[in-house]
């Protein structure tokens, strides 16, 4: 096993998951977000619509 990097250099195998899986979750965070959002407006369209007529 290598030696420790040091804990804020950011080379460590650890930080690099980190980092990785933080961006991934970020990422998938996001796009669940934008999708219920887009959902949401979508039943609120459609709700109007329906009142309107």
């Amino acid at each position: 096993m290598a030696p420790p990097a040091g804990p804020y250099s950011g080379t460590t195998t650890l930080a690099l998951v980190a980092r990785a899986s933080a961006f991934s979750f970020g990422l998938v965070y996001g796009t669940l977000k934008l999708k219920i959002l887009k959902a949401k407006a979508k039943s609120h369209k459609k709700a109007e619509a329906k009142a309107h007529h």
